[in-house]
C-alpha cells in the first residue's frame, strides 16, 4: 500500500509574489527540526501551486508599487517591533558586519507572515491547520465581524470547549497599569527599557525595584466583573461536562484570585521566582519580597535608584544554593516556556469556541492564536474596548469594557440544566 503523503499545514494571507497571487503560506513536513516553507499560489479559482523556499525566508521588496525583486532574509533574520510590540519590518543579518534593515512597507504580507512561521515552528508552535490547500482559501479576510449578542449565545450554548486568550485589558480595568503607550511608563523608562535580561544582569537592583512596585500595586487589586464572569462560567460548565481554558498573557494573579483553576500564563508569574544559578522556580506573595526593597520602587521619575547590594537582593531558599533570584517572567528578547505553549497548542487545536479579551492583539506570538483558530472555521469573538487589527478575522466584536459585556456573554444560558 503506497504510504500517503502528508499535506503541509497551511494558514491564509494577503499579497502578491510576483509569482502569482500569495494565497497562503505552507509548512510541509520534510523534516521536524527544519520544515519546508511553500508559497501557495492561485493560478485560478479551484487551482493552486505550491512554490518552494528553498533558503532562509523568501519575501519580495516594494518600491512605489514596482517589485524591486526577490530578498533571500538569511538564518539570522529577525522581526523587528517598537515600543507597543507592533512589527515594523526585518533586520537581515549577512555577516557580522553586514546587516540589513528591511522596513515594513517594502515587505509583502506573505514575507511577514513566513517569518513569523519561522519563528513559531522554532518554539514549537507552528498552525495546525489541516485543510488541505488544494480546496481554496482557508478564510475570508475582508469580513465584517458580527456584535450580535443572541446569536453568540446561541454558539456560546453548544460549545463543549472554550478557549479564552485574556490580555492587559482585562487586568486595567482592576486598575492595574498595562505600562503601555504614552503613559506607560516607571520612572523615566518603559517596561522594554528595564524588563530585559541585560538590564536585570546590568542592576538588578533596578530591575527589582520595578518588579516589587508591579506586585505591591497587584497585591492591592481584586478581580473585576470579567474576571469573576471567566471564572463563574468555568466552574458551571465543568458540572456540565464542558470545558472553559483561560490562556492569559498577563503575569498577575488575578484569574486565580477570581476562582479559574485552568489558566495558561504564556509570559510566567508576577509571583514567582526564578534562581538564575540553580533554576529553582517557587510562589513568593512575600510583601515586601526582601527587607531591603521594603518602601522601595516608586515609580516617580525624581525618585533615585536604591542601588541595593545583590546580596541584599531576594535570594535562592535551597540550602546548598542562595543564587541571585529573578522574576519568574518572560522578558523582552526571551523565548516563551515550551511546556506552556505546547498546552496552548492543544487548546487551541480543540476547542470549538474562541474569546479575545482585553488584548490589543499586536504582540507575538500570542496575536496569532485567534486567528489560527479562526483559519479553521472556529467562531471567534473579540471583546475589547475598541476595535484591532484583528478584528475582521474574528465571528464577532462586542466592544466596551470587558468587565461590562462579557458577563452577559457567559451568563447561564436557558438550555443549561445546571
Amino acid at each position: 500500500m503506497a504510504k500517503r503523503e502528508k499535506q503541509p499545514t497551511c494558514v491564509q494571507v494577503e499579497g502578491n509574489s510576483g509569482f502569482g497571487e500569495v494565497n497562503g503560506i505552507a509548512l510541509g513536513p520534510d523534516s521536524p527540526d527544519r520544515p519546508a516553507v511553500y508559497m501557495v499560489l492561485r493560478r485560478s479559482r479551484h487551482q493552486f501551486e505550491q512554490r518552494p523556499v528553498t533558503t532562509g525566508v523568501l519575501g519580495q521588496t516594494q518600491s512605489h508599487g514596482r517589485s524591486r525583486g526577490v530578498v533571500d532574509f538569511g538564518a539570522e533574520s529577525s522581526m523587528l517591533c517598537d515600543s507597543k510590540g507592533v512589527f515594523t519590518g526585518f533586520q537581515i543579518k549577512y555577516s557580522k558586519k553586514s546587516k540589513q534593515t528591511l522596513p515594513r512597507h517594502l515587505v509583502t504580507a506573505g514575507a511577514v507572515v513566513t517569518m513569523i512561521l519561522r519563528h513559531l515552528v522554532s518554539i514549537g508552535l507552528g498552525p495546525r491547520v489541516t485543510s488541505p490547500v488544494t480546496r481554496g482559501p482557508l478564510v475570508e479576510m475582508t469580513r465584517s465581524a458580527s456584535s450580535d449578542m443572541s446569536e453568540f449565545r446561541n454558539i456560546f450554548s453548544k460549545a463543549r470547549h472554550i478557549a479564552i486568550i485574556t490580555g492587559a485589558g482585562v487586568s486595567a480595568e482592576s486598575g492595574v497599569p498595562t505600562f503601555r503607550g504614552a503613559a506607560g511608563y516607571w520612572r523615566k523608562w518603559q517596561s522594554q527599557d528595564i524588563a530585559t535580561p541585560e538590564a536585570f544582569f546590568r542592576n538588578p537592583s533596578l530591575v527589582w525595584e520595578f518588579y516589587h512596585y508591579r506586585r505591591e500595586v497587584m497585591l492591592s487589586k481584586g478581580p473585576n466583573a470579567a474576571h469573576l464572569a471567566i471564572a463563574e462560567c468555568e466552574a458551571r460548565l465543568r458540572k456540565q461536562g464542558r470545558s472553559v481554558v483561560v490562556i492569559t498573557q498577563v503575569i498577575d494573579d488575578l484569574h486565580r484570585q477570581a476562582g479559574s483553576r485552568h489558566v495558561l500564563k504564556i509570559h510566567g508569574s508576577l509571583f514567582e521566582t526564578r534562581c538564575v544559578s540553580c533554576g529553582h522556580v517557587a510562589v513568593n506573595q512575600s510583601s515586601p519580597i526582601c527587607a531591603a526593597l521594603e518602601g522601595k520602587g516608586s515609580p516617580d521619575p525624581d525618585t533615585s535608584d536604591a542601588k541595593i547590594p545583590p546580596e541584599e537582593l531576594p535570594r535562592c531558599e535551597k540550602s546548598d544554593c542562595h543564587g541571585l533570584l529573578r522574576p519568574n517572567v518572560t522578558w523582552f528578547g526571551e523565548t516563551l516556556d515550551s511546556h506552556v505553549l505546547t498546552k496552548v497548542e492543544t487548546v487551541l487545536d480543540t476547542c470549538d469556541l474562541c474569546l479575545v479579551v482585553g488584548t490589543s492583539s499586536i504582540v507575538y506570538p500570542a496575536a496569532m492564536f485567534a486567528p489560527q483558530v479562526a483559519s479553521r472555521g472556529v467562531p471567534v469573538a473579540e471583546f475589547n474596548i475598541d476595535t484591532t487589527s484583528e478584528t475582521t478575522r474574528f465571528t464577532y466584536h462586542f466592544q466596551g469594557p470587558c468587565g461590562a459585556t462579557l458577563p452577559l456573554a457567559l451568563a447561564r444560558h436557558e438550555s443549561e440544566d445546571i
